[in-house]
């Protein structure tokens, strides 16, 4: 079993700590949602749009974050992104309106684009090529470990109020954003890029329009493809577990916090073993199959225990493929890590941006649709690495 450097494991821990604070408020947030959005008269489509406006932000704002983190440091991107998630969740514990908490996930979009790129080099920066899988799978496991305690303690804080969930989240990450001042910064001023920014292209269309040079493109095009289909789950689960099988938020909770502990064991114990045995192409491929297949049993109502096997299986396959991917776009980075993790989360966002749309849209149509495309998605992006394991193995760049 490969370790992470001991130089890493003290910034890893503190990066790590600062993930799982922040991930756990945005945990409690997720099985009362429902209930919430209760309060403006809401369904599905404005659970879309909310999280289109979140992932909108994220992609006008990565190309900054990706530059930002290589021009001025990954420390104080990390930051600002956290002291942003704070301001969110206020507003949205705040708001009386629809437009207020459009504002609020606006607001959160521009967080995680600024302070994702910067997390994403901060692991590339502090990791070998050989241990770069394992440092995401930290990296993921620390999020899953906020998501596993997360909707729990949210369903417990809720019975003091719908609102209280989010005034703790809140507060959770000004602690989070507190905790970065201990993260030692890992880019020296010495290696830090000089262009002005304007020369390097900020706007997301010129950083996309760039992005079909590099040699891992192919790669940023199964994020966006897989992300398209995995927003289909992730948008209206918690809608279309009460309105198919009339779920409380606590049985919410329980299924969120099973998959959550699910995509721990297999980020921390399995993900290395794996990458190892398989490459990362065909663990990618499996796990996209497995989790097409897993939103197809969804749709099937039987009872609680099958859709707890179910989701089992798309958290377990789920957990492997945002860190291969990403581990692969930054084996081919070079020296552009917050570049390349800029690039990773602006292709990410694009399909958190449309994802949910269509999700929104299809689940007020029939509480099906959202499983059938997502699925359908998953399987495009499958095709799609049988085209980049041809291409990148021509190019000398596939790993198996």
């Amino acid at each position: 079993m490969r370790k992470l450097p001991q130089s890493a494991r003290f910034p890893m821990f503190i990066l790590m700590l600062n993930l799982f604070i922040a991930l756990l408020g945005q945990g409690m947030l997720i099985p009362i949602l429902p209930e919430y959005l209760k309060l403006f008269h809401a369904g599905g489509t404005v659970a879309g749009f909310l999280v289109a406006a979140f992932g909108a932000a994220q992609f006008l704002f990565s190309p900054l974050g990706g530059q930002w983190a290589d021009r001025f440091g990954r420390k104080k991107l990390i930051m600002s992104g956290m002291f942003l998630v704070v301001i969110s969740d206020f507003i949205f514990a705040v708001s009386t309106s629809l437009p207020l908490l459009y504002i609020a996930r606006f607001i959160g979009g521009i967080s995680l684009g600024l302070m994702v790129p910067a997390n994403l080099a901060y692991v590339a920066d502090i990791t070998t090529p050989e241990t770069r899988a394992k440092g995401m799978g930290y990296f993921g496991a620390s999020m899953n470990l906020g998501m596993v305690l997360g909707p729990g303690l949210g369903g417990l804080i809720a019975e003091m109020g719908v609102r209280m969930p989010y005034f703790v989240a809140s507060g959770l990450g000004l602690v989070a954003a507190l905790l970065t001042l201990l993260l030692p910064e890992t880019l020296p001023p010495g290696k830090r890029t000089s262009t002005p920014t304007n020369k390097q292209g900020i706007s997301s269309a010129t950083q996309i329009w760039s992005s079909f040079k590099v040699p891992y493109f192919n790669y940023l095009l199964i994020i966006l493809v897989m992300t398209f289909g995995l927003m289909s789950y992730e948008t209206v689960f918690s809608l279309f577990a009460e309105n198919k099988y009339s779920f409380s938020a606590s049985t919410i909770s329980i299924i969120i916090t099973m998959g959550a502990i699910i995509g721990i064991v297999v980020q921390i114990w399995l993900l290395d073993v794996f990458v190892k045995r398989l490459g990362e192409i065909k663990l990618i491929r499996w796990s996209l199959m497995m989790t097409s297949i897993a939103l197809l049993f969804m749709l099937i109502k039987v009872n609680l225990i099958f859709l707890l096997c179910a989701s089992a299986l798309y958290f377990a396959f789920n957990a492997f493929l945002r860190p291969t991917v990403s581990s692969l776009i930054s084996k081919h980075a070079g020296d552009r890590q917050g570049y390349a993790s800029g690039l990773n989360t602006t292709y990410s966002s694009l399909g958190t941006v449309f994802g949910p749309l269509v999700a929104g849209l299809l689940f007020d149509i029939n509480v099906n649709l959202p499983y059938i495309f997502g699925a359908f998605m998953l399987l495009a992006a499958l095709l799609l690495t049988m085209k980049v394991q041809r291409s990148m193995r021509g190019n000398g760049y596939a790993s198996e």
